[in-house]
């Protein structure tokens, strides 16, 4: 019941406050024509006099007669005066009926599509539902309310951080990461987390504070999908191309085929005009694949594909990206001795020194290869 007393007490007072200036808008028009039609018959009159004296010819007041007449005829004698002043007043009750008709069908509208007889749910109310019933916003408040309660819940803020990237609130994330850091110390996800929370707020754009949280992420997790991704995308920013393509192609060669982010690399090499280094050796699920077969079945299945990445490498020495992939391959086949060769081979070939030389040898120890000279 009070809902409708509101809401016509509302409407009222809206439909109210567009009509009356228009009522006071006519009454005003019609006294100032009035008051105009009084000046000009006082004119006529003493117009009169003055004729009556001598005081101006006859010629004279003839004209400032008809002159006269005819400024009262503009202000409301004729029909053809009248016209617009019937017009306006026309104007000004169609605009009064429609600003009557807008409340009248908006109600007629909710009378028959809304729910006004529904009880009201106070918020928490709401935090209190199932929550296969609530909807994102309420499951977020519920979170925060709790967090506020138990700020040291790690597990929370991990939860509703990457939430809180979702829904576009980044500086809300990167809170949340901070304080998940700031309660259990760094790893590789939540630094990870905080660098693409605070990228993303800058609108994609690899900041100093997101970079250096990728590089903590990848000291601690150096096949980190994500940090390796932005840290590339950070290159390529900086306008170093060729390195974030070699960085996304590497981490093509690492990661598995159902990876999220193999499609993402492969976007963003062509987006900087580069192709995937597409090499005739075996993938990393083959690799695997092949790790769990016997001698024979192994050697038939991955020999081919292997001699076939060597001869390339010895013909266009200068891909990375093979290199890593022909070390990997012959140490899952356990012949150390031709990994240590193609480690030689690949740092001669990328130049002694080179950030790609480097990432290389730190692969080969990855793998267990221990360097020798």
């Amino acid at each position: 019941m009070w809902f409708w007393v509101v809401a016509a007490l509302l409407t009222l007072g809206a439909s109210l406050a567009i009509l009356l200036p228009m009522l006071r808008a006519e009454r005003r028009a019609a006294d100032a024509d009035a008051y105009d039609i009084e000046v000009y018959r006082d004119q006529l009159s003493e117009l009169d006099r003055d004729a009556g004296r001598g005081l101006i010819r006859p010629a004279e007041a003839e004209e400032a007669r008809a002159e006269i007449a005819r400024r009262i005829l503009r202000v409301g004698g004729t029909d053809k005066v009248g016209q617009p002043t019937v017009r306006s007043k026309g104007a000004r009750m169609l605009a009064g009926a429609a600003v009557l008709a807008v409340p009248l069908v908006s109600w007629s509208f909710y009378g028959v599509l809304g729910s006004p007889d529904l009880p009201p749910e106070p918020l928490a109310a709401r935090l209190t539902k199932n929550p296969a019933n609530s909807t994102i916003d309420e499951l977020v408040a519920r979170a925060e309310r709790h967090l506020a309660e138990v700020p040291s819940d790690v597990r929370g803020w991990e939860v509703l951080a990457p939430v809180y990237v979702r829904m576009s609130r980044f500086g809300d994330a990167a809170n949340a990461y901070r304080t998940a850091i700031r309660l259990a110390g760094s790893d590789a996800a939540r630094e990870a987390g905080l660098g693409e929370a605070l990228a993303a707020e800058q609108g994609g754009m690899v900041t100093a504070d997101a970079e250096a949280a990728f590089e903590k992420a990848l000291a601690l997790d150096p096949k980190d999908a994500k940090a390796r991704f932005f840290l590339a995308t950070a290159r390529a920013q900086q306008g170093k191309t060729d390195e974030a393509a070699r960085e996304w192609n590497a981490m093509l060669a690492d990661l598995p085929q159902n990876s999220p982010w193999h499609g993402a690399a492969e976007q963003a090499l062509a987006a900087v005009g580069q192709k995937q280094a597409v090499m005739p050796g075996p993938t990393q699920d083959q690799m695997e694949a092949a790790a769990s077969m016997s001698a024979g079945d192994r050697a038939a299945m991955i020999g081919t594909m292997v001699s076939r990445l060597d001869d390339e490498l010895r013909k266009n020495p200068d891909n990375p990206t093979g290199w890593r992939r022909l070390v990997r391959s012959y140490m899952v086949l356990g012949k150390k001795a031709e990994a240590e060769d193609a480690r030689k081979r690949g740092v001669a070939a990328l130049g002694e020194g080179s950030e790609a030389a480097k990432e290389l040898d730190k692969l080969a120890a990855s793998l267990g290869l221990t360097r020798t000279e």
